[in-house]
């Protein structure tokens, strides 16, 4: 099964927190078409990430709605997530500039039960 959010998925995401304001939507637009042509779920999730955290995507709510971007799609593959993992991950994302996809889905991974 291919990986499946869409914008407005991603944007309602968003909207839990804040108000889906894009501030970089060609970043989110590029990390969605990689994600739509992969058949690796969390690949495709880490492209998200990146883009979300690294890119800025949204003018608020960036990191919220990365962590439940990743607690949604783990928990519709079936799977749980460890929220204290996430919470670090995102934290080392950001102050160590990870950009690396293979090392945020390597984090995505050891988030995930």
């Amino acid at each position: 099964m291919k990986f499946a959010p869409t914008k407005k998925d991603i944007l309602a995401l968003n909207q839990e927190f804040e108000d889906g304001a894009l501030h970089n939507e060609a970043s989110l637009e590029f990390a969605l078409s990689y994600a739509r042509r992969t058949e690796n779920w969390t690949k495709g999730l880490a492209w998200l990430v990146r883009a979300i955290l690294i890119d800025h995507v949204f003018e608020e709510g960036n990191k919220r709605t990365a962590a439940l971007l990743i607690k949604a799609y783990a928990e519709y593959r079936g799977y749980g997530t460890y929220n204290d993992r996430i919470v670090r991950m995102i934290k080392d994302i950001i102050l160590r500039n990870i950009t690396s996809i293979s090392r945020i889905e390597e984090l995505i991974q050891n988030a995930i039960k």
